[in-house]
């Protein structure tokens, strides 16, 4: 009997993993921490590690780099499941000896089983595609990246968790933020924001094995946000606060209108509009990172005749351009039937109190301030773009 090893922090999804490991004929251990996963390394001696990166104790890349040091481990498979924000976590794991890395949010149980039948030379089962493509090979391997991302079906087991502790986690989430907002301490933020991350964390988890693909997909930019910013408390000022909130009045919009991967929703249009190539370029960068798409242009009257043949889901805005500034721009698309209440956030170095209500003034809708954290910026559009999809759920 093959024998498989989970390190997971998140108990649903660890337990879920191991359950459908067993059901399929393999013995499973679960390991919490890193720590543990390099003791079990060691005692239970399996055959594949299926490992998460982000772990507490003993990060996940480091718990690779041992388990490769250890003599008779060199070859042993090791299958990373993680999140696809966490980029150079990912390279660092192919560096370390990764046998595969997957993306969490883009592989059911099912696939990460018939992965792990690859990897031991087993026979996949006749009814699931195999082996599973690997969503992150393009990081490692560029010629790669035109494989297909699997499916991932819903199973059945994870449905009645998520359903009983979503309320949980959600009022949880809630008061964590309330409570990061009013911290004064360097020590209350960190405690905070990682309590925060694993709230996230385990939504993300139970998300993806519920098969709520957007609600997954929203998870995932939050987790690596909050991770950013428990490394980063100076990262934690105003704008970050009301993003995360945002997040939070989403979040039940999601949970209920449940979208799955089988339901393939048209793909959001997003414009921005800056005179500055530089910061085009990172406004399109952090939303390629959220997996949405962008037109960009340089020239404001350019931009307004787009938005007058065009319905855009978001428009991004600087405000300090040349003919036509952000805030002029702002208030003739509003005069469009069909930008009334499209959201538009102004992008903007100006931060001023009489800049930031000239921008709500205008019909804007919310800013970021430049240089703004690219997980932030991805966040903020994840916001929008999926709470646009519910137009009766939104906020008056």
């Amino acid at each position: 009997m093959k024998k498989i090893l989970i390190v997971e922090d998140d108990q649903l999804t660890a337990n879920i993993y191991r359950n459908k490991f067993v059901v399929e004929g393999f013995k499973a251990e679960v390991a919490n921490d890193g720590e543990t996963g390099f003791e079990l390394t060691r005692s239970f001696q399996p055959d594949v590690v299926i490992l998460d990166l982000i772990l507490p104790k003993l990060s996940g890349v480091d718990l690779l780099k041992k388990i490769r040091a250890q003599a008779g481990f060199e070859k042993l498979p090791v299958i990373v499941l993680s999140n696809t924000y966490l980029t150079n976590l990912v390279q660092d794991a192919w560096k370390a000896g990764a046998t595969k890395c997957l993306s969490k949010v883009n592989c059911s149980p099912k696939q990460v089983l018939e992965t792990v039948r690859s990897a031991l030379g087993l026979r996949t089962t006749a009814a699931s595609p195999a082996p599973v493509a690997d969503p992150l090979a393009k990081l490692s391997n560029p010629e790669n990246s035109s494989a297909k991302a699997p499916e991932s079906p819903a199973p059945s087991e994870a449905k009645k968790p998520f359903a009983s502790t979503h309320a949980e986690t959600i009022a949880a989430l809630r008061n964590a933020i309330s409570a990061l907002s009013k911290a004064t301490t360097s020590s209350d933020r960190l405690n905070h924001t990682q309590e925060i991350y694993r709230r996230i964390h385990g939504l993300n988890g139970a998300a993806n094995l519920a098969g709520r693909t957007e609600l997954a997909q929203l998870a995932e930019a939050l987790e690596a946000f909050t991770m950013e910013l428990h490394e980063r408390p100076t990262a934690i000022n105003a704008s970050s606060l009301r993003t995360l909130a945002s997040a939070m009045d989403v979040i039940p919009l999601l949970s209920e209108h449940p979208r799955t991967a089988a339901a393939k929703p048209a793909p959001s249009q997003i414009l921005v509009v800056d005179d500055d190539a530089i910061s085009r370029r990172a406004v399109t960068h952090a939303l390629e990172r959220a997996k949405l798409t962008a037109v960009s242009v340089e020239d404001p009257n350019v931009a307004l005749q787009l938005l007058s043949r065009t319905s855009y889901d978001l428009v991004f805005l600087d405000v300090d351009m040349p003919g036509m500034n952000g805030h002029e721009l702002c208030t003739k698309l509003r005069a469009l039937p069909h930008h009334k209440k499209t959201p538009v956030v102004f992008v903007t170095r100006m931060t001023d109190f009489q800049n930031r209500a000239n921008s709500m003034m205008s019909g804007g809708d919310d800013f970021i301030t430049k240089p703004f954290p690219f997980l932030e910026l991805a966040v903020k559009s994840l916001v929008y773009v999926l709470r646009g999809k519910y137009p009766a759920a939104k906020p008056s």
